[in-house]
């Protein structure tokens, strides 16, 4: 049991020292790709988590995937770039918001339903990112 605890704690650690690194990336643009590859990478944990019972650890890596779709679109809006007229960055982070979005609804209908409510806020709010970056990438040209 104390093996399985010191694991999780690894695991947990091993996180958000990934997350970490990518707040420490200069570049708004890189940061905002890493965060998406951290956020790809947290929700492959919290499945991981999940199938071995680890309702923490699923929990963890859940909400860190939430906090890295969240420094992506912040890092994104960092950049002062008109999304609209330079939509390379904010595309790519479009695109893999909607498949990380995909990714996430699969995971919920593979969970038991109690459970599923872990989801929702995640779901939630990467939904509403998803969103933005859209309607940034979508909107008027000026």
């Amino acid at each position: 049991m104390k093996l399985f605890l010191a694991l999780a704690l690894l695991a947990t650690g091993t996180l958000r020292g990934g997350l970490d690194r990518v707040k420490a990336e200069p570049n708004p643009e890189r940061r905002s790709r890493a965060a998406l590859e951290n956020a790809d990478d947290a929700l492959k944990t919290a499945k991981k988590a999940y199938s071995d019972g680890d309702l923490k650890q699923t929990s963890a890596a859940l909400a860190e995937l939430q906090e890295s779709v969240e420094l992506s679109e912040t890092s994104l809006r960092g950049t002062g770039k008109n999304p609209s007229r330079n939509p390379k960055h904010f595309k790519h982070a479009e695109i893999k918001t909607r498949e990380l979005l995909r990714r996430l609804e699969a995971f919920q209908r593979e969970m038991n339903v109690g459970d599923r409510d872990l989801v929702d806020p995640v779901k939630a709010k990467l939904q509403q990112v998803h969103e933005d970056i859209l309607l940034g990438v979508m909107g008027k040209k000026r």
